[in-house]
């Protein structure tokens, strides 16, 4: 299935990736064509293209797709569904719990569309060997097709049979380094798992359920078959959003910023200052020259010449505005005519009187301006760089976590399965996690069922069962010595 070729040769399969949610498995066929909604793709023309080569629609549009080399996990997205399948965060979790590598001898119960099979096959490599068992007779005819058509029917042997009644075969032997089991009923293989478990090295199985009733069961199973270090786990996916956004300014260019808006602004506000002065000094003069206009005005003869009332004590002008006879003059207020109580003459400045006052020019604030010393800064003229750099301009990527988290698919109970002449040989080992037991005050087996009468979580079994009973056993020996 992993072909090492450069390039793409008649009968190899590859992955045809339309869209992020749309991958297609193809096996190129001379004469054949792909039709897809973005287009005409014949089969000859990927012969001879690179894999992950780019190929245009045929017909002319826009259309393209992307032709890439077949691997584990794009297989897991691209294969055909026959039953419901572990996806890569699920595959990757197990296989590292495991302890899956390469030469490992691994059994697995449950090959269903054999997505975990394919990404076990390559953990384990040319020198390993997977084990496999499906009791559904057509599933089992379609997966060993499979494995066949990508090379892998010399890592993985696949067997139709049920697990849960006849075991795992004889042929096994004992040498099995980890269990996986996708079954229904997987507490039913849990004491056949055990026979073909190794028993000079710890051996680990894991159990995958998607309720947790099964769970429970399962747990109940592996500590009556004394496994120890008993867990659960679960899988989600919280997806991140990543994108490109300009550059952050540094300190001293965000600081030089902040000192240039404040010399602008206070050279805004002295102008303003400057204005308000200026027209306050023209309203002022204005008013000051209308008053002194009155109080120049002369009284007018009925002939339009301005003539002065001699008869009058008080000095006061008359100004005659209409011919008509019986029309007394009017006498226009003076100095003299005003409040007593009021100043007996008006103190005019003639410097506004007759010219606009001289405000002097506002003498700005100028703060010393510190150049940018920012890392990387090409900037060697002391002028302050922007903040937001053009479109062209320097970016950096950003996460965010989003809210939507993908459902439950289902729970990883794991267990290890501590073999007692392994105990004997690490007797450091042995002692270390018997003592650990010794100090809950009760056997593993005890202590595991009461926390599930109690309705506890299984994943917080008390570990190290078999080591505790190792050690009850040992004592006669001990003490016949």
């Amino acid at each position: 299935m992993w072909s090492t070729k450069r390039t793409i040769a008649a009968g190899d399969t590859v992955i045809v990736w339309i869209t992020r949610d749309s991958i297609e498995p193809l096996v190129v066929t001379p004469d054949a064509v792909l039709h897809n909604k973005f287009g005409v793709y014949p089969h000859n023309d990927l012969i001879g293209l690179p894999y992950g080569a780019k190929v245009q629609s045929k017909l002319g549009g826009r259309g393209f797709v992307y032709v890439l080399r077949p691997t584990p996990e794009l297989w897991t997205l691209a294969l055909p569904h026959r039953t419901q399948i572990l996806y890569l965060a699920d595959i990757s979790f197990v296989v590292n719990s495991l302890n899956i590598g390469k030469g490992k001898r691994v059994v697995e119960a449950g090959t269903g569309s054999g997505s975990f099979s394919h990404s076990v096959a390559r953990s384990i490599g040319d020198t390993g060997k997977l084990f496999t068992f499906e009791f559904h007779e057509q599933r089992a005819m379609k997966a060993k097709d499979e494995f066949a058509a990508h090379g892998l029917d010399g890592i993985i042997r696949l067997q139709h049979r049920n697990v849960c009644k006849d075991g795992f075969g004889e042929d096994i032997g004992d040498s099995i380094d980890a269990v996986f089991l996708d079954l229904p009923a997987p507490w039913e293989a849990i004491p056949h798992a055990k026979k073909v478990l190794r028993k000079d090295a710890v051996a680990r199985i894991c159990c995958f359920s998607p309720c947790i009733e099964q769970v429970i069961r399962t747990v109940t199973a592996l500590n009556d078959a004394r496994f120890t270090e008993i867990t659960m786990y679960e899988t989600l996916l919280r997806p991140i959003d990543v994108s490109s956004v300009p550059k952050l300014p540094s300190i001293e260019d965000a600081t030089e910023r902040l000192k240039q808006a404040e010399i602008k602004r206070e050279d805004k506000r002295q102008k303003q200052i400057k204005a308000n002065r200026e027209k306050e000094a023209r309203d002022k003069a204005k008013k000051e020259k209308d008053a002194g206009a009155v109080v120049g005005e002369k009284r007018k003869h009925p002939d339009g010449e301005p003539t002065t009332d001699l008869d009058n004590a008080e000095g006061s002008l008359l100004v005659v505005e209409d011919t008509e006879e019986g029309v007394e003059p009017k006498r226009v207020r003076t100095e003299s005519d005003q409040d007593p109580a009021a100043d007996d003459t008006m103190h005019v400045d003639p410097s506004l009187s007759s010219n606009p006052a001289h405000v002097p020019d506002p003498v700005p604030i100028t703060l010393p301006v510190i150049s940018s010393t920012s890392i990387g800064s090409n900037n060697k003229n002391g002028t302050p760089s922007s903040s937001s750099p053009g479109p062209g301009g320097p970016k950096m990527s950003v996460s965010k976590a989003l809210s939507e988290v993908r459902g439950h698919t289902s729970y990883l109970t794991f267990a290890c399965l501590v073999p007692y002449e392994y105990a004997l040989k690490n007797g450091n080992a042995s002692s270390a996690v018997a003592s650990t037991s010794s100090a809950d005050g009760s056997d593993g087996n005890a202590s595991a069922g009461g926390e599930l009468g109690n309705g506890k979580t299984p994943a917080s079994t008390t570990p190290a069962v078999l080591a505790s009973s190792s050690t009850e056993d040992a004592e006669p020996e001990e003490k016949a010595d």
